[in-house]
């Protein structure tokens, strides 16, 4: 994984297959910077890409900037349905535009998902099952089949590397309590259809999206934090594309997935050999969807 870079005034904590974590350190710049923010951590999306639990090489030039301006205008989308975790934009230089101060929350431990279509785990549980985290979906469904009503399918947090786990709703009420629970739930249902309503008016459909949940130890109010509604997150598809029955084109990484996964890269998804890096051109295809994505949705042009 790429080294985070060093930042004046910033200590880094932590780095995830995407996302670099720092908060102020203890010089007098880190101290300012407490005094003025309170207790915030800075979270610097990087360029990196995932797929099947890897970290890829090269990374996708701008896609940091794509997910961090995407979740800003999104968090203005839902500012008077649910408070947000940011605070400031002013950054350091070394990371403008891919970097948000945001206020510490205390994170629920749940992976709160809205699903509108069938697609991913979902459609792989419906198939064996005919549900989905327990709830009863009608038969005949295929890949891509809009559902009768949005539903909450919440999901364990996995450790690094690990694949979070489908779980009912039974358990997140024993895990963070019932009125909890029916909160995560109702603020992500809320969420989505309001970010369905705005992107099927862009000619886009997002069939699902993954939000994560914290309380604000000042307020003590659910606040939404992390990304939101990024090609990260969520499965967006061109409105216009979208036939049931198929797998849909999307606007993520969906290039890297299928070059891994063909006979060109060479790459046994089975084995214990990392992936070999990504051709020129996939790279420049998905960088390209993610602007696309971008673009269509906020309605301006992104310059990275």
């Amino acid at each position: 994984m790429t080294d985070a870079i060093t930042l004046t005034g910033w200590q880094h904590t932590y780095s995830g297959k995407v996302r670099d974590l720092y908060v102020p350190d203890g010089s007098e710049q880190g101290r300012t910077l407490a005094e003025r923010f309170g207790d915030v951590v800075l979270v610097v999306a990087s360029d990196r890409v995932s797929a099947y639990d890897h970290v890829l090489e090269p990374a996708i030039p701008g896609k940091g900037t794509v997910l961090t301006q995407l979740s800003l205008w999104w968090f203005e989308q839902l500012a008077d349905l649910v408070p947000n975790h940011v605070v400031s934009t002013d950054v350091p230089a070394e990371v403008a535009g891919r970097a948000m101060v945001c206020r510490r929350l205390q994170m629920f431990p749940v992976e709160c998902v809205a699903r509108g279509y069938l697609a991913g785990s979902g459609l792989a549980e419906y198939r064996t099952s005919g549900s989905v985290t327990g709830i009863e979906l009608p038969p005949g469904l295929v890949d891509g089949s809009r559902l009768p009503e949005p539903i909450f399918t919440p999901a364990t947090k996995a450790d690094l590397g690990d694949h979070d786990e489908n779980v009912p709703f039974s358990t997140v009420v024993e895990t963070v309590g019932a009125d909890a629970a029916a909160t995560l739930r109702d603020l992500t249902l809320a969420v989505y259809a309001r970010a369905e309503a705005i992107a099927r008016e862009r000619g886009v459909v997002l069939a699902d999206t993954k939000l994560e949940f914290g309380t604000d130890p000042t307020t003590g109010a659910v606040t939404l934090g992390d990304e939101v509604l990024t090609p990260d997150s969520s499965r967006f598809w061109p409105a216009d594309e979208w036939r049931p029955g198929t797998a849909q084109p999307s606007f993520d990484k969906q290039f890297v997935r299928d070059w891994l996964t063909s006979a060109s890269s060479g790459w046994d998804r089975a084995g214990d050999v990392p992936p070999p890096p990504l051709p020129a051109d996939v790279v420049e295809r998905t960088r390209d969807r993610y602007l696309e994505a971008y673009e269509r949705l906020t309605g301006s042009a992104l310059a990275v």
